[in-house]
Formats: C-alpha cells, sequence, structure tokens
C-alpha cells in the first residue's frame, strides 16, 4: 500500500524513526511510503505534493501541535486527506506524536495510534510506541492486501457496496479448522519474528527468533536491566496427538510438545472461526482474531522478562 506522510517540519525526527521503524514492512512489499523530502530539486512541491495525495492508499497524519498549527498540513494535505477518506478512497490514520487538541479536530473520530492514542513522546520508551505503530499498520496493510480489488470493474462494486455487509451463515468442518489452524499459528508467528527484530534494537533489550519446525517456533528475551530478566517462549501448533489446545504455549525454552502455561482453542459461530483463550490466560477477551492472540502472547512473554508493552 502506498503511504503519504503528513507532517511539520519541526516534527521530522518523528518522521526518521517512524521511517526506520517501517524497515520491515517496506522489505515485505506492505507499505511504500512517501513524503515530501522526495521532490527532487526543481520539482514543483504544490503539484507533486498533490499528486501524491490524490494517488495514495493510506494518509498517515503526524499529529502534534506543530502539526495542527501547520495551515498546510491541516488545511490543505489533511482536509483533502479526509476527503477521500469519506469517499472510500484512502484510509486516514492519526499517528499522535505529542500531546495535543486533536480531539477538537475533524480526526476525533478515528482510531487514532500507538494504542488508546496515547502520545509517542509520553511512552516510557519510545521505541515500544513505534513498535505498536508498525503492527497496526501491518494489520492494516495486510487486509488492504487481501481485499484490493482487482479491476476497475471491482472498484466500482466495491464502491457501491460500501457500507453494505453481507454474512452467510455456515457449518464448519475439520478441513476448514484446519485450515484456520494453520493460518493462525502462520499469523502468531510472524507477529513473533517481525516483533523480535523490533526490539533486538531497543537499548537494553536483546531478542532471538527461532525456527523450529513447520509446526513450532521460539523466542528469547533479554532484559539487560534485570537480574533476572531473561525470557523464553515456544509456541506450538496442535495437532491429533495432544488435547494442549489448537495453538498453545510454554515459557521454556524449546518446550516440549506435551506442556503448556496456556493456549487457544479454536471455535465458531454460525459465521466466523475464531480463537478462544483458556489454560490460564487472563484476558477480558472471549474470542479473539490470530493478530489479537499474537499481541495477547507478546505481552505475556515480554512480562517475564519485566518489560511492560503497550
Amino acid at each position: 500500500m502506498k503511504a503519504f506522510i503528513s507532517y511539520s517540519h519541526r516534527d521530522t525526527d518523528v518522521l526518521d524513526r517512524l521511517h526506520t521503524h517501517l524497515a520491515m514492512l517496506r522489505r515485505e512489499g506492505l507499505i511504500t511510503e512517501w513524503f515530501d523530502r522526495e521532490i527532487l530539486a526543481g520539482g514543483d512541491v504544490d503539484d507533486e505534493i498533490s499528486g501524491q495525495l490524490e494517488s495514495c492508499d493510506l494518509f498517515l497524519a503526524l499529529v502534534s501541535p506543530d502539526f495542527i498549527a501547520s495551515d498546510y498540513c491541516y488545511e490543505k494535505e489533511m482536509k483533502r486527506a479526509l476527503e477521500r477518506h469519506d469517499a472510500g478512497e484512502c484510509r486516514v490514520i492519526p499517528i499522535i506524536a505529542e500531546p495535543c487538541d486533536w480531539k477538537a479536530t475533524p480526526l476525533q473520530g478515528l482510531k487514532a495510534i500507538p494504542k488508546d492514542a496515547k502520545p509517542i513522546v509520553e511512552w516510557t520508551n519510545e521505541n515500544s510506541a513505534y513498535l505498536d505503530i508498525v503492527m497496526e499498520l501491518r494489520r492494516v496493510a495486510s487486509i488492504g492486501r487481501t481485499n484490493e480489488p482487482s479491476t476497475q470493474e471491482e472498484n466500482e462494486v466495491q464502491k457501491v457496496s460500501a457500507g453494505r455487509r453481507y454474512r452467510v451463515k455456515r457449518d464448519f468442518d475439520e478441513i476448514d479448522r484446519t485450515d484456520f489452524r494453520k493460518d493462525a499459528f502462520g499469523k502468531i508467528r510472524e507477529y513473533f519474528e517481525s516483533a523480535s527484530a523490533e526490539i533486538d534494537g531497543i537499548e537494553s533489550l536483546r531478542a532471538r527468533f527461532e525456527d523450529l519446525g513447520p509446526q513450532s517456533f521460539g523466542c528469547t528475551v533479554i532484559n539487560r536491566t534485570k537480574e533476572l530478566g531473561t525470557a523464553h517462549i515456544t509456541v506450538h501448533a496442535g495437532n491429533d496427538r495432544f488435547a494442549l489446545g489448537d495453538i498453545y504455549f510454554s515459557f521454556n525454552e524449546r518446550a516440549h510438545q506435551n506442556s503448556a502455561n496456556g493456549g487457544f482453542r479454536i471455535e465458531c459461530d454460525d459465521y466466523d472461526l475464531f480463537l478462544v483463550p483458556e489454560m490460564f490466560i487472563d484476558t477480558e477477551e472471549k474470542r479473539v482474531s490470530a493478530e489479537g492472540a499474537a499481541e495477547i502472547l507478546w505481552s505475556k512473554f515480554l512480562e517475564q522478562a519485566g518489560v511492560t508493552y503497550g
């Protein structure tokens, strides 16, 4: 997806850190970001910005007091982006960089990131804020890729049906459940691999991801600020031989498949398959997606090393 980053030039440091943290999304081809530094010498600034703004899939607003005070960012870029957002042509995502009166702006009705719209500068470790931003953008980009229309005709159908949802009741058989388990486990594996690479760059923390085969992976985090700051996790996809859960985990390095500290089982209603936390997973969520399960596991894993996530 093509992302247009709108920012005040006083927030260049935020732009630089965001650009660094988006490295994995760029390598995977999920996001290609554009900002005004891409304009070559001699280029028409207004024309190039307008052209990029009209063709972007995502509009990332780095919201700060300076962003709100900028007539160009606020009145020109954000206003046009919101018009396209309302028309279903792009998605506007506010990224709250600093405390400001953004809830009094037209952005107030949109879900902002990082988590709970907590400004980046207020996070104990700002890298954790950027990681949260990257994980949310990964979800948006992944969904956008699978839903992207392939033809102009399909695009027109999508516009006509925007705002309408059709759901069909169905029965789920064992093949459906197996496919869902495989897909969910793959998404959790990808989450841990990417998050491990991100956190390994944070000062005082080290992380390593270990592929243990098609149905297992492991991860280790070392918190150098704590005497007992090393945590391990092993995650397995379930199978017919063990009944510990469809996806389950152990807080041990290379844990055997017959041990677990918690897990998720696959359940369904008349419309969807989903994961249900069980076996000592303390969460208010009664049903979660693969991405939601990954976040729960990642957070509980980091707690073992004395690291707070979110």
